[in-house]
């Protein structure tokens, strides 16, 4: 039975990007990015990113934590390890081309005249929203000359059409602007994003993982956005001094020979991406029994929590833990481990108050 622990061996503080260098060849070539499985420590971060991977709709996950622990160099590693979807080639907002709920406009027009898709694998995107973008940037625009002189709709996609069925990933969102705030409220609650400019109305699918990342220190979150969240991840500054040690040396290692240093984990890599898509494939066996669902709702009851979000992405995360574990049933174990990650953010009823460690969420479970 595979646990998660064997495939992390190292942390790093980086916080590098997928940007794009010059090659000796003169093209252009991905930069190397820190290998997820070369990162030790911070297992909750790592746990409620793998979940998400496995199943999407659990909703996301927001870590917060101090600077410097490797927040952001955990979710850019992602990137080597999500899998392929399948997308309309031709659609800017990578339509599912098996489900008419995530289609665009544009491809379900298509379906209605029957006319032939033209179907191509691609990974999931991982999109960076940057602090000062702007509603145009993030939303889309319309065309309007094109609108007027040629009347279409001409529209120019944001990163929530680039995010869509893909990752959204926000760093620092406790310092992001209130009106991008809602846009993401919006969009996140209907899984649509909608431009209306000048009488000229466009929408599009937008349904996506939500990531972020911040620093206590510098905020918390509106209430409304910290729900969306459908984990909450607390990580902090390694403190044992091998472990330290460790991680300076693997990110020296890595700065010095980027290349190299990604080759030695390239079988634990494909180990661990081979195990999540399994995981996807696997997931709609898994089942959870109804004493169980009962006893879920009992601690969301017990713990005071508004609305089902809690009872939901309980039942979602710990069957993805399960399928996880190639298993087909849900233990209480595996509700346990996902508990605190699922609620822990949902208790706090005053802004001014401090997200729970967990405790108070696992002693409800226990007692129930």
């Amino acid at each position: 039975m595979p646990r998660i622990g064997l495939y992390f061996s190292c942390e790093c503080q980086s916080q590098q990007h997928q940007q794009l260098e010059l090659g000796t060849s003169g093209r252009s070539r991905p930069r190397p990015i820190f290998p997820f499985t070369a990162i030790v420590g911070q297992e909750e971060m790592k746990f409620s990113l793998i979940l998400n991977i496995i199943d999407p709709k659990i909703g996301g996950v927001m870590i917060m934590g101090d600077r410097g622990t490797g927040k952001s160099t955990a979710v850019r590693a992602l990137v080597d390890l999500l899998p392929e979807i399948a997308v309309v080639a031709d659609d800017p907002f990578n339509s599912d081309p098996n489900d008419p709920e995530c289609m665009s406009d544009f491809v379900r027009e298509k379906v209605q005249k029957n006319e032939q898709l033209i179907i191509k694998k691609k990974k999931m995107t991982m999109v960076d929203l940057p602090l000062g973008a702007t509603e145009d940037r993030v939303c889309g625009t319309i065309d309007f000359e094109k609108a007027l002189t040629e009347g279409i709709k001409a529209f120019e996609p944001g990163l929530l059409a680039q995010a869509n069925r893909g990752i959204l990933y926000v760093d620092e969102v406790n310092l992001l602007d209130d009106h991008l705030v809602d846009v993401l409220l919006d969009a996140a609650a209907s899984g649509w994003n909608t431009v209306e400019r000048e009488g000229i109305s466009l929408s599009h699918p937008s349904r996506f993982i939500l990531i972020g990342s911040g620093n206590p220190e510098e905020g918390e979150l509106r209430p409304q956005l910290l729900d969306r969240f459908g984990l909450h991840a607390q990580i902090g500054t390694v403190q044992d001094a091998q472990l330290r040690v460790k991680i300076v040396e693997q990110r020296a290692d890595f700065d010095q020979a980027p290349l190299l240093f990604c080759q030695k984990y390239q079988d634990q890599q494909k180990e661990l991406a081979d195990l999540l898509l399994a995981a996807r494939e696997n997931l709609h066996r898994v089942q959870i029994d109804p004493k169980l669902r009962i006893q879920i709702s009992q601690v969301c009851g017990t713990l005071n929590i508004d609305g089902l979000r809690g009872d939901i992405v309980t039942n979602r995360a710990a069957k993805a833990l399960a399928a996880f574990e190639s298993r087909t049933q849900v233990t209480l174990e595996d509700i346990i481990r996902v508990g605190p990650l699922c609620l822990r953010h949902r208790l706090r009823k005053d802004p001014l108050e401090t997200i729970d460690s967990g405790e108070k969420v696992r002693e409800t479970f226990q007692k129930i």
